[in-house]
């Protein structure tokens, strides 16, 4: 865990070493000055000697102004490889993220994502801050405040070895007692974050069903869930300041109680044991010491809080894609010919149950195919498997004449056009939004396929055209209208494998005839896979893949399919002659 964190520091780095080193120069000067006061106690306010104290005065007023500089120079060194560090964590994690294939997408709710990105990195940004400085600067403390004391004197600085064994054995039981609670707070966050997500996604489907309260009892149980786990955490880590007070407060007073006899008994001689100058130096490192203890238990606490999101960060981080380019990989498809040999498919390694069993399929190049099945046939499963957003479990598939597997993934991707059942569009113009496909097509491109994808015209009607904006999730335009620029942006990418995943399912019939007749004239050499539930989107295909339950159940045109196929027939008489509807 600690070395993928390690390896978000880079050029921070230097930053994370400096701090350190200008909290050690501080702290020698707050160590010295407890001596100096020493010597002024005893040496000039108690002789009356004012060149001794006008001397240490100054020395004291110097030694103050560094210690200042060098606390500045490590706050602000300290802030700037914290945030540093959050930042690249959040830069590692999302470009972690656009490498993952879908099985590793199915590993992580968006929500879980997001609470890792924001929430997460907050607190291991925090924590590492605090680590640097703090965690820096009180074993420092510790140890130059012990060693000033064991030589002003040994007898009474035990009373400090007494307390150090006392704090930490509460420490670690603070830490213990609450890390689980912390832990589990965070997974709750999880589900918080995904209910918010459900519900603002959703919000015409829950007005729709007056299903408010609902939500708010979800959203208020949750919520409910986060603080009863957070407030029995804090109530265990609230220990921590009683018991840091009692262990300073005790430790003061039997210094205080201890020193003042030996003044007594040594008459205020520090060659014979202790002189008042030298009791306030102790007073001073004892406040030095237990605040120093002070501040580690609250680094301990801050990471008792932030383990858990280190800990989730670091699965986030290492998790590796499980589809990778191979050494000498092809980065030219040379055609959109396709071959399904002997290929099934599971999208766990852990279940017996196979999505896709014993596919044998050919499609030619520039083909049209059409693909239909009741839901959970697995039709999107089949196509998913061309551009590689899963690797086949068994068998393999050619697309122009080699193993997709032996291609370079961006020049696959390149090659394969996906236009999804969930249409996409993202906060921005349209332009912007069909420059996704080619990012360095011209007007002339754009307005072509826009033709083609029969988007044009609704685009004319726009206020500002092309530079219309479009809200996040396309939300100000109709869904038949997000689906054309979606084709639209998939055509511009000239794959030579365009896959209509039921993309037209909220556009008119006549528009959709005339977008298949399109792609049919004007693209002749693409390859083109259009899953529909629609007999209509599909009975001008060259060939009709009927599917059933992960595997091909008929292949062949429209005609020899009413034929041949059972389930092709009722589905057509479902839809054309009112017959019972398959789905």
């Amino acid at each position: 865990m600690f070395k993928s964190l390690a390896e978000s520091l880079r050029e921070y780095k230097k930053e994370t070493i400096k701090t350190p080193l200008f909290v050690m120069c501080e702290v020698i000067m707050e160590v010295s000055i407890p001596f100096l006061m020493a010597s002024l106690i005893d040496f000039g306010i108690d002789a009356g000697n004012m060149a001794v104290i006008f001397r240490l005065g100054l020395a004291l007023l110097f030694m103050a102004l560094i210690s200042l500089f060098f606390g500045m120079l490590s706050g602000r060194s300290s802030a700037v490889a914290a945030a540093g560090f959050a930042k690249n964590l959040r830069r590692d994690m999302f470009y972690n993220v656009q490498t993952f294939s879908f099985s590793n997408i199915d590993k992580f709710s968006p929500s879980s994502i997001i609470t890792r990105l924001t929430t997460d990195v907050t607190n291991v940004q925090q924590s590492f801050q605090m680590i640097i400085r703090m965690a820096a600067r009180g074993p420092l403390m510790m140890i130059f405040a012990l060693t000033a004391a064991f030589s002003i004197n040994a007898r009474l600085s035990l009373i400090f070895l007494a307390a150090i064994p006392f704090l930490g054995l509460g420490l670690y039981i603070i830490m213990t007692k609450a890390y689980p609670l912390f832990r589990q707070v965070f997974k709750t966050y999880d589900r918080l974050n995904k209910i918010v997500q459900e519900n603002v996604r959703g919000i015409r489907v829950v007005k729709s069903f007056n299903r408010e309260e609902h939500e708010k009892e979800k959203f208020g149980a949750v919520s409910q869930s986060i603080y009863n786990y957070f407030s029995l955490a804090e109530k265990i880590v609230a220990f921590n300041m009683p018991l840091m007070q009692f262990s300073m407060y005790a430790s003061m007073l039997l210094i205080s109680w201890f020193g003042a006899r030996v003044i007594v008994v040594s008459g205020n001689d520090p060659a014979l044991g202790l002189s008042t100058g030298q009791l306030m130096s102790l007073m001073t490192y004892t406040m030095q010491i237990l605040m120093s203890l002070m501040m580690l238990s609250f680094v301990m606490v801050m990471i008792t809080i932030s383990r858990a999101s280190a800990e989730r960060i670091a699965e986030l981080l290492e998790e590796k894609s499980d589809l990778s380019s191979r050494g000498n990989s092809v980065h030219t498809v040379a055609n959109g010919e396709i071959y399904f040999e002997n290929v099934s498919f599971r999208y766990s390694r852990e279940t017996d149950k196979k999505c896709l069993e014993d596919v044998n399929l050919a499609i030619l190049s520039g083909e049209t195919v059409g693909i239909i099945g009741g839901t959970g046939s697995a039709k999107t499963t089949l196509v998913q498997l061309l551009p590689r957003l899963y690797d086949v479990t068994e068998g393999r598939i050619l697309v122009g004449g080699v193993d997709v597997r032996n291609y370079n993934l961006q020049s696959l991707r390149d090659q394969v056009a996906v236009v999804l059942q969930k249409n996409i569009l993202f906060s921005g113009t349209v332009k912007e939004n069909l420059l996704w496909g080619n990012r360095e097509a011209n007007d002339e491109e754009l307005i072509r396929v826009c033709k083609l994808a029969q988007a044009d015209d609704f685009i004319r009607s726009l206020p500002e055209q092309y530079d219309s904006h479009i809200e996040q999730g396309g939300s100000n335009l109709s869904g038949g209208q997000k689906q054309r620029l979606c084709i639209a942006r998939a055509l511009l990418k000239k794959p030579k494998i365009l896959i209509l995943d039921d993309s037209t399912s909220a556009v008119d019939t006549g528009t959709e005839a005339l977008l298949r007749h399109s792609l049919r004239q004007e693209m002749p050499d693409i390859t083109k896979l259009i899953i529909s539930q629609r007999i209509t989107s599909v009975e001008g295909a060259d060939k009709i893949v009927v599917m059933d339950d992960g595997r091909i159940t008929a292949v062949g045109t429209h005609e020899e399919l009413l034929e041949k196929s059972d389930i092709y027939r009722e589905v057509y008489r479902s839809q054309v002659k009112g017959g019972k509807l398959i789905a």
